[in-house]
């Protein structure tokens, strides 16, 4: 399995963001997705996560009402839509891929991840 994160860039404050991960093989859709981000010297964090099918879907406090994560199972991709951007969320995004069919928190959970997009908001 490889997943291949896109749509990372340079972004002023209060702009918008469109992350997308697609994933090579089967059964995309038998597993959770979930995105983590890693700013410079910090430790990476949860963002966000959804079900296999879509249906659920659950945010870190930091990010909840302005990110919205989502899904299409046909195409093998998970989105992750980011307004309101502020310069706290400069950080190098993952994507990644847990056996967890709900979804998950936690990053030890995820089996594959992705190589990281680099997302830069300026104040």
């Amino acid at each position: 399995v490889q997943l291949q994160a896109s749509g990372g860039g340079l972004v002023q404050a209060g702009g918008s963001l469109r992350l997308s991960c697609t994933a090579s093989g089967r059964a995309f859709s038998n597993y959770g997705m979930g995105w983590f981000r890693q700013a410079p010297r910090k430790a990476r964090e949860f963002v966000a996560t959804i079900s296999w099918s879509g249906d659920n879907t659950d945010y870190a406090d930091s990010v909840k009402g302005r990110f919205t994560i989502s899904r299409d199972n046909a195409k093998n991709t998970v989105y992750l839509q980011m307004n309101s951007l502020k310069p706290e969320d400069t950080a190098v995004y993952y994507c990644a891929r847990t056996p967890v069919d709900s979804g998950s928190y936690y990053a030890r959970e995820y089996d594959f991840w992705g190589q990281g997009t680099q997302v830069t908001v300026s104040s």
